[in-house]
């Protein structure tokens, strides 16, 4: 089965330590004093040499260091396993090798270090566009940082993407859409751009049970925001090719766009999640959520925890959860391939007449109404 061929192959690397922990944070992220890069360089080179065996013959499109915080690496630990990854399989001509980026942990020096090693786009979460929020939000920047650093970066890369986060405490719609447009006024090509959810186990978790994390807008105000969202960035020439990214044309994330296209990736690291196809089967792949007990696993062989093999109908829900969130929608012969059945001829045109999803041939795709309740959508579309 090569349904993977039509997203792509990536390489997912998680480096798990950041200098403090965000309060809305829910990624695999630890703080520690010191690091042995040594030691985090010979893991990550034994879980790739071991996945060499496995997955040997392959192009690969993208690698992408997330976190975490991989600006703390070291750029010769990134030198290390860009140079590996080149031994085991050839690059694409176009290969994009991105890493995350926290504008209190950058220098000039570094990110210099980081090109040469052989990234080519960075990813820098700057949240807030304002200093009270930021502090807000447990970020130990400033935006006068935050704006030194993307002149850095930007100096350093041709593509520089930034996050921002709205419906922050406090936020109004006015509020944003002037921080909207000053974001997009410093964008060069890619901005991320996530609605604040508060999630279990995390400080903002814990707050908002207690009722202590006062001002959050409305649902409807959220809304608002979101659909402005869509209209603002259009009019600057970076449409919405995913829920929560923008871009000019040719500017996507690649290697997200294998998540989306639901393509093949190979995950090490602590916490990290793979989608591999082996024998003709696709799998699920998952690793240590703790950092020693990931070394330690990959000492013994092999840092996965998990290797599952997945149903065709868990591969085609799946398809349908990822690639719906692009503009582009899915195809619905693929799907079909993958699940064997085909969708609901009654509900699909139930969704399209209330202006929820639009089908053009073969591709099924959520209008911007339609994406803002994604969610919904997708239940009723796989509805037993």
């Amino acid at each position: 089965m090569d349904d993977w061929r039509n997203g792509g192959f990536g390489l997912y690397v998680h480096w798990p330590f950041c200098q403090a922990k965000c309060p809305y944070c829910d990624f695999n992220s630890h703080v520690s004093a010191k690091v042995d890069q040594k030691l985090w360089v010979s893991a990550y080179l034994q879980e790739l040499d071991r996945l060499s065996e496995q997955l040997s013959g392959r192009v690969l499109n993208t690698i992408f260091f997330g976190g975490g915080t991989p600006s703390l690496m070291q750029p010769e630990t990134v030198a290390a396993v860009i140079e590996r990854a080149r031994e085991i399989w050839p690059f694409a001509n176009d290969i994009e090798i991105s890493l995350e980026a926290n504008p209190g942990s950058v220098e000039a020096g570094r990110f210099t270090g980081y090109r040469e090693a052989g990234v080519n786009r960075v990813s820098m979460g700057i949240q807030a566009l304002n200093d009270e929020d930021l502090r807000r939000l447990g970020r130990i920047h400033t935006v006068s940082e935050a704006r030194a650093a993307f002149d850095i970066a930007r100096n350093c890369f041709d593509r520089v993407s930034f996050d921002l986060i709205y419906a922050r405490q406090g936020q109004n719609l006015k509020a944003w859409t002037t921080e909207l447009r000053e974001a997009l006024s410093m964008a060069i090509d890619h901005l991320s751009l996530y609605q604040l959810t508060i999630e279990d186990g995390t400080a903002f978790g814990d707050r908002y049970a207690r009722g202590k994390l006062r001002g959050l807008p409305e649902d409807d105000t959220a809304a608002d925001m979101y659909l402005a969202t869509q209209d603002i960035c259009a009019s600057f020439g970076m449409a919405g090719y995913e829920i929560s990214n923008h871009a000019k044309p040719g500017a996507e994330s690649r290697h997200n766009l294998i998540y989306w296209r639901y393509g093949d990736y190979a995950g090490i690291g602590p916490g990290a999640h793979g989608r591999i196809t082996l024998n003709e089967r696709r799998f699920a792949t998952e690793t240590h959520l703790s950092p020693g007990a990931w070394l330690e696993s990959v000492s013994k062989g092999n840092g996965e925890s998990l290797r599952e093999p997945l149903s065709a109908i868990d591969a085609a829900s799946e398809y349908i959860m990822m690639s719906m969130r692009l503009d582009e929608g899915m195809d619905m012969v693929r799907f079909s391939r993958l699940s064997d059945y085909e969708l609901s001829e009654k509900r699909l045109e139930s969704l399209v007449e209330l202006g929820m999803v639009t089908i053009s041939g073969q591709r099924l795709r959520a209008t911007d109404q339609g994406r803002a309740v994604l969610n919904a959508v997708l239940r009723e579309l796989l509805m037993d």
